[in-house]
């Protein structure tokens, strides 16, 4: 039985890979500090003889026992609410958690997959983004410190490759949604969902114009598997293409949900993109991967899912720790 280490294994994208890897068989090992991540996500699996858990912050020294065959490094935190309000620790995972994490790689033998984000382009120049883009980024400005982290992030995998011939895969994740996305995590989707639930108005920020491409989380989820055991080494953009403005997407949430919320404009923040469109033909060639499930199709699945959390969660605006769980 193949093994793999999953950190930020309490997360959205990654407890979602957990139950991907053990349904093909795996051996998984999840990883996660629980500052983002929750517990709940993940609780149906400690059943599993297959699945071990570590409460463990990969910031500090990586020890794991077992062998292992991969590494899959999610932990960071990837919404503007938390790396605003945590930024030195969103530094640290992307700069000391990745160095820990390449060393246990090397270790042990292992292939990694690090997933890195759209955001190295940053304000994009160029549309749509392909790999070869260096990107526009800030790196001093208030998103910088989540920019920054991903981008070293990636140089220090690929210097790992090339120096120490490590085994070594980095995926672009473009935005990615459906079930377990947390709902006040200050994502545009979440927003508006939670934001149409408690029948508020929808925050629109700037005039609306600006893009983002929209990829279901399972689609994300079978390009990673294809990526991890592929053997192209370069960054690879995951998203999906299919580009809507945040003008026509507040339109579509409120068909969705039947809500009779109006939209509101407020201040664009600091170095928000006005674009975002993945050009994925790095991915449909090396990968023969594309997204299959249609922004409606995943809606309506991400939207049930929010709408049959307790009424409670409509409000929360922080989520569940480790000590809050073991006293249940």
């Amino acid at each position: 039985m193949k093994r793999i280490l999953i950190t930020g294994a309490a997360g959205f994208l990654g407890s979602h890979l957990c139950e991907r890897f053990l349904k093909e068989g795996f051996h998984v090992i999840g990883m996660d500090n629980l500052i983002t991540g929750r517990i709940e996500n993940i609780e149906h699996l400690f059943r599993l003889k297959e699945f071990t858990f570590y409460h463990h912050d990969v910031t500090r020294f990586v020890y794991v026992p077992e062998e292992l065959d991969y590494i899959l490094h999610f932990a960071s935190p990837a919404s503007p609410i938390d790396y605003l309000k945590i930024p030195i620790q969103t530094l640290k995972v992307g700069s000391l958690g990745t160095h820990h994490l390449l060393g246990l790689a090397k270790a042990k033998k292992a292939c990694i997959l690090v997933a890195s984000t759209s955001e190295v382009y940053g304000d994009p120049l160029i549309h749509p983004q392909s790999e070869d883009y260096w990107g526009h980024v800030n790196p001093i400005g208030p998103r910088g410190v989540y920019d920054e982290a991903k981008r070293f992030q990636e140089a220090i995998t690929m210097a790992y490759h090339r120096y120490h011939g490590l085994d070594t895969k980095i995926a672009r994740i473009f935005n990615t949604y459906g079930p377990r996305m947390r709902l006040n995590d200050g994502r545009v989707l979440p927003a508006f969902i939670g934001q149409a639930l408690r029948g508020e108005d929808l925050t629109v920020f700037g005039d609306g114009k600006q893009t983002r491409s929209f990829c279901f989380v399972d689609d994300l989820v079978e390009g990673i598997y294809r990526l991890l055991l592929s053997d192209y080494h370069e960054p690879v953009n995951l998203g999906n293409p299919d580009e809507v403005s945040i003008l026509e997407f507040a339109s579509e949430i409120q068909e969705l949900t039947g809500a009779r919320s109006k939209v509101v404009f407020k201040p664009l923040p600091v170095d928000d993109p006005m674009q975002r469109q993945p050009d994925i033909s790095r991915a449909k060639d090396w990968l023969g991967w594309e997204p299959r499930v249609s922004r409606s199709e995943g809606l309506k699945v991400t939207y049930e899912y929010f709408k049959a959390l307790p009424q409670e969660d409509l409000y929360k605006t922080e989520h569940n720790n480790f000590e809050e769980y073991i006293k249940k």
